[in-house]
C-alpha cells in the first residue's frame, strides 16, 4: 500500500487533518477533504498550503466536498470531540465502503466505541498523534513542531490492513508505530493530556506556570490519572509524566486552553468527563480531578 495510490477522505481538514491531507496528497494519494461549504470551496480552488520546518512549504491540490459520496480506502477523522456527532453526518456508513479503515485522531478514550457502533468494529483503527499543527485559515496549515508521530492501533482491524496503512503514512513522511494494545496507546495520551489540559485551562496560564505555582495539583492529577489508566489495563508511570511536563517549553499551552481563550466549545467532557467516568467504573478515587472538572464545568 505504501506505493499504491489510495483514496483518503479527511473529515476535518484543520491543523491535524489538513497537515495529513497535504502530506498524503503530496505523496500521490487521492485526498477528499470533507468540510463545510465555504471551506470546501476554498480547498477546491486553492488546495492545501502547508508551512513546515520539517517538510518545507508546499501547496498541493485536493478534492473537497460537504459529504462523502463514494467508497474510500481510508477515512481520517480529525475533528474536535465537541463536533464529532455532527461531523459524522458527512460520512454515511453505507457510502464508506466495506474495506475502508476509519482512523480517528481525537482526544479522550471513549470515541472508538461510538465510531464502531456507527461503522462496525472491523473498520475502526484509533490513532494517537504527536504534533503541533495549526489551521491559520481554511486550507492554510502551519506545522510548528519538528516531529510528526502517529501510534496506530485497532484490535478489531486486521494487522495486515494496519501495516499497509502505516506504510502509506510513512511513505508520506509520517513516523508511525503500529501497537497491539489499543487501551495502552489511548491511555498513554490521556495520562499526559488530562492533567495538562485541565490545569492550564482552569488557571488560564501556560504549562510553565502550572508546574511552578500549581505543582501539588499537577502531581496529584498525574497520580490520579495514572491510577485510572492502570485500572483500565494500561501501564502508567507518574514520574515519567512529570519529567515530560518539565521538559516542555514553559510557554506551552493546551488546545483546551486556547479554545477557552477563544470562547470555543471545550473538550471538557471528552477529557475530564471521560476520566471521571472511567474512575467511577473502576472504583478509583480521583478527588482532585473531580474538583477541577467541576470548577471548569
Amino acid at each position: 500500500m505504501a506505493n499504491d495510490r489510495l483514496t483518503v477522505a479527511v473529515l476535518g481538514p484543520g491543523g491535524v487533518g489538513g497537515l495529513l491531507a497535504g502530506l498524503l496528497a503530496r505523496a500521490g494519494h487521492r485526498v477528499i477533504c470533507l468540510a463545510g461549504s465555504d471551506t470546501a470551496r476554498t480547498l477546491r480552488s486553492d488546495g492545501i498550503r502547508v508551512r513546515s520546518g520539517q517538510f518545507g512549504d508546499f501547496t498541493v491540490p485536493v478534492e473537497a466536498a460537504e459529504e462523502l459520496r463514494e467508497p474510500v480506502d481510508v477515512c481520517v477523522v480529525a475533528v474536535k470531540a465537541t463536533a464529532l456527532d455532527a461531523a459524522l453526518e458527512r460520512v454515511p456508513a453505507k457510502v464508506l465502503g466495506d474495506d475502508a479503515v476509519v482512523v480517528p485522531f481525537l482526544n479522550g478514550v471513549e470515541h472508538p466505541a461510538a465510531l464502531r457502533e456507527r461503522y462496525g468494529s472491523a473498520r475502526v483503527a484509533p490513532a494517537v498523534i504527536r504534533v503541533e499543527s495549526t489551521r491559520l485559515a481554511p486550507g492554510v496549515i502551519e506545522h510548528g513542531s519538528p516531529f510528526l508521530e502517529v501510534d496506530l492501533t485497532g484490535e478489531t482491524v486486521s494487522r495486515g490492513r494496519l501495516d499497509a496503512l502505516a506504510g502509506a503514512l510513512e511513505w508520506a513522511g509520517v513516523r508511525v508505530r503500529v501497537q497491539d494494545d489499543e487501551a495502552a496507546a489511548l491511555w498513554a495520551k490521556m495520562s499526559f493530556l488530562a492533567p495538562f489540559a485541565l490545569l492550564t485551562t482552569r488557571y488560564g496560564v501556560p504549562l510553565g506556570d502550572v508546574r511552578t505555582h500549581h505543582r501539588d495539583e499537577l502531581t496529584a492529577l498525574v497520580e490520579e490519572t495514572a491510577a485510572v489508566s492502570r485500572a483500565a489495563g494500561a501501564p502508567a508511570d507518574p514520574a515519567t509524566a512529570l519529567q515530560r511536563y518539565d521538559a516542555f517549553p514553559p510557554q506551552t499551552r493546551s488546545s483546551m486552553q486556547r479554545d477557552a481563550e477563544a470562547d470555543r466549545p471545550l473538550e471538557l467532557d471528552a477529557i475530564g468527563g471521560a476520566l471521571l467516568r472511567a474512575a467511577d467504573r473502576y472504583g478509583v478515587r480521583v478527588p482532585v480531578a473531580a474538583r477541577v472538572v467541576g470548577e471548569l464545568g
